[in-house]
C-alpha cells in the first residue's frame, strides 16, 4: 500500500522557519522523482520544490528561491523541505508527491500558517 505522510506543519511568525517532512512507504522512493506542492482555498495547487531520484537536480518556484530548500535521504525514505524567512503568503497546505513515468502518489497534506 503506498503512502506519503507529511509532517512539520505549523503556525510561525513572520521571519521564521519551519522543516516539512515526507515519509514514504509502498513504492521503491529512490526511483521517484518526489516534489513539494501547495495550496491556498480557491486557487490552483502550485509547485513549489523538486528533487530528481538521485538528488542531483532540484528546481524552485521563483516565489521560494533562495528561501527554501528540498532534500531527500533514499536510506531513509523521506523527503524534506526546510522553509526560512517565511512570509504570510507562504501559508497554504503543503503536499508532497512521488512520480515516475505515469505513476504519481500524494501525501494528505499538512497546514502551515504564518502569521502574527
Amino acid at each position: 500500500q503506498v503512502q506519503l505522510v507529511e509532517s512539520g506543519g505549523n503556525l510561525v511568525q513572520p521571519g521564521g522557519s519551519l522543516r516539512l517532512s515526507c515519509t514514504a512507504s509502498g513504492f521503491t522512493f529512490s526511483s521517484y522523482f518526489m516534489s513539494w506542492h501547495r495550496q491556498v482555498p480557491g486557487k490552483e495547487r502550485e509547485l513549489v520544490a523538486f528533487i530528481s531520484s538521485a538528488a542531483g537536480i532540484t528546481r524552485y518556484a521563483d516565489s521560494v528561491k533562495g528561501r527554501f530548500t528540498i532534500s531527500r535521504d533514499n536510506a531513509k525514505n523521506t523527503v524534506n523541505l526546510q522553509m526560512n524567512s517565511l512570509k504570510p503568503e507562504d501559508t497554504a497546505v503543503y503536499y508532497c508527491k512521488a512520480a515516475r513515468g505515469p505513476f504519481e502518489y500524494w501525501g494528505q497534506g499538512t497546514q502551515v500558517t504564518v502569521s502574527s
